[in-house]
C-alpha cells in the first residue's frame, strides 16, 4: 500500500531561489590543497653545513684545512641534484549544459581531482546519483524539467558547481519522474495506446521494442535514483491514452521495508508538481518477487497533432 505524504508545486522561480540558496550553504569549499614541493634548508653543523633530508652529505669550506681536507685515496660523495618542482594540478570543477534533442541538456563535467568518485545532480526537484569516470569527467543527457534549467553539482566534500542552458523545446514534451533512494529496484513501464507488456508500445528503461516515448534511468544502487518517462505532445503517429505503472522488485535486503518515494509530472503546460508518498514492501515471508502499483501515476491522454 502507499500513503500520499504532502503535495508540492514546483516553478521556475523556487528553483532559481533554492540554485542560489544552494550555493550560498554548499558552494564550492576553498581553493584545493595543492602539493607542496619543500626545498630542501639547509642548516648549520659543527662538522659543517647538513642538507636537511640529505644528512649523508656534508658540505664543507671551500679551502680545507689539513684535518678537514681528504685523503688521496678518498672519494668526494656526488654533488646532489637540485630538486625539481613538481607541476601543480589545477582542482577545479567546470561543468556545462546545452540543449539538446528532444528537450534534453546534454550536462558535462570535468573535475580532475575527482577520479571514480559519485557526485550528485540536482534539477528542478530532480536528484540523483552519478559517477565521474578514471580522469574526474561526466558526459549525460538528462530530459530537462524547466525551460530555464539549472544544473547543481555537488560532490561528497562539499565542492560544487553550476550550470544552466535554455531550452528551446521543452514545451513540446509531456514528462513524470519517480525518484528514490535505497537498495530497492524500481521500474517505470508505459504502455502506449493498448499495448501489451513486451509489445511495442510497451517502453520501459531495458525495452527492447520501440515506442512513442521513450523511459531513462539514473543514479546508483544504494544511493539516489530515477526514472523518467518523456513523450511528445501532438505526436503525428500518437493518439490514445498511455497507462503508467511501477514495479519493484521484492529481494532479502528490502523485503518488509517503508519505500520512499517522489513523483515529479510535467502535464499539458500545468507547471511541474511533485508528490511525496511512502509504500510498504511485501513480508519476506510472502514469496512475492515484484510489487506492482498502478495507481501512482494518472493515465495520460495523447492526441494527434
Amino acid at each position: 500500500m502507499f500513503v500520499i505524504r504532502n503535495y508540492v508545486t514546483t516553478g521556475g522561480t523556487v528553483a532559481c531561489a533554492l540554485a542560489i540558496g544552494y550555493l550560498m550553504q554548499n558552494g564550492p569549499a576553498s581553493q584545493p590543497d595543492v602539493q607542496e614541493t619543500r626545498q630542501a634548508m639547509i642548516q648549520p653543523s659543527g662538522e659543517g653545513t647538513v642538507i636537511a633530508g640529505l644528512e649523508g652529505i656534508v658540505l664543507t669550506s671551500a679551502t680545507p684545512t689539513a684535518s678537514t681536507a681528504p685523503e688521496p685515496s678518498a672519494k668526494v660523495p656526488p654533488r646532489a641534484e637540485p630538486a625539481v618542482p613538481q607541476a601543480q594540478v589545477n582542482c577545479d570543477l567546470r561543468a556545462r549544459a546545452m540543449a539538446a534533442p528532444n528537450a534534453t541538456a546534454r550536462l558535462t563535467l570535468k573535475a580532475p581531482c575527482n577520479p571514480d568518485e559519485t557526485v550528485e545532480l540536482h534539477h528542478s526537484g530532480m536528484t540523483f546519483s552519478a559517477r565521474t569516470d578514471k580522469d574526474g569527467r561526466l558526459d549525460l543527457s538528462i530530459p530537462a524539467l524547466s525551460e530555464y534549467a539549472i544544473f547543481l553539482i555537488s560532490f561528497r566534500n562539499q565542492r560544487g558547481t553550476v550550470a544552466t542552458t535554455h531550452i528551446p523545446d521543452f514545451s513540446d514534451y509531456d514528462r513524470v519522474a519517480l525518484q528514490w533512494t535505497g537498495d530497492t529496484e524500481l521500474q517505470l513501464h508505459a504502455l502506449e495506446f493498448g499495448a501489451s507488456y513486451g509489445e511495442a508500445g510497451h517502453v520501459w528503461s531495458n525495452a527492447s521494442s520501440s515506442g512513442t516515448g521513450q523511459v531513462v534511468h539514473f543514479g546508483m544502487a544504494g544511493a539516489r535514483s530515477v526514472e523518467v518517462y518523456s513523450i511528445p505532445r501532438n505526436a503525428a503517429d500518437a493518439n490514445g491514452t498511455v497507462a503508467l505503472s511501477v514495479e519493484a522488485e521484492v529481494t532479502p535486503r528490502n523485503c518488509g521495508q517503508d519505500l520512499d518515494l517522489q513523483v515529479l509530472e510535467l502535464l499539458d503546460d500545468q507547471g511541474l508538481r511533485s508528490r511525496e508518498l511512502s509504500i510498504t514492501l511485501p513480508a519476506c515471508d510472502s514469496g512475492q518477487d515484484f510489487l506492482v502499483l498502478n495507481n501512482l501515476f494518472q493515465d495520460l491522454t495523447i492526441a494527434a497533432k
